[in-house]
């Protein structure tokens, strides 16, 4: 990662920070390297994502090298998920299901936090790609993402939305679901 390419992660790290109280159980899907746990110390709980090198424990987290449901214990519950730029990467067809998924793995109460880039947002990381000033991680995934699709699929799982922001002069997106 280049240094923008942290400062954006940051940004989208500080966003969801109001959400991380103390005694909250995390699952942040596509954890990358755990920067969510790294920057947040009161965030504990487990951070999945099938790029890692390896599974990683650490005092307040873990850090598994797999995929989402599959690898997640069946008994598991928490009061947050996070997906932060990673929604995007996955195919709209699977959208649904995932938000189910998500909905039965928190606790009630519990919270979904996506943050997902505006359309425009694609051409401009292309330009900072060819510059060398991000690494472009995995832009090619975006097929064709629709931001607007966000809200009718975590909200046909029976999330309700609470609250939708823009962020980064408008270029990314904060949703929040609550079971």
């Amino acid at each position: 990662m280049t240094w923008l390419d942290r400062a954006i992660q940051w940004q989208r790290i500080n966003m969801i920070q109001p959400y991380i109280r103390e005694g909250v159980r995390i699952l942040d899907i596509g954890c990358a390297d755990g920067a969510l746990f790294r920057h947040h110390p009161r965030a504990r709980g487990l951070g999945i994502d099938p790029n890692l090198n390896s599974t990683v424990h650490g005092e307040r987290y873990t850090l598994l090298k797999g995929s989402y449901p599959e690898d997640i214990h069946p008994d598991d519950r928490f009061d947050l998920i996070t997906m932060l730029a990673v929604v995007e990467h996955i195919s709209e067809e699977v959208h649904l299901k995932l938000a189910r998924d998500c909905r039965d793995w928190l606790n009630p109460g519990g919270k979904v936090l996506i943050t997902v880039p505006s359309a425009r947002v694609d051409a401009i990381l292309d330009v900072l790609k060819k510059l060398r000033l991000i690494h472009g991680m995995s832009l090619e995934q975006h097929h064709g993402f629709d931001v607007r699709n966000v809200p009718v699929s975590f909200g046909q799982a029976g999330l309700k939305l609470m609250r939708h922001q823009h962020f980064q002069f408008g270029l990314n997106n904060l949703f929040v679901f609550e079971k």
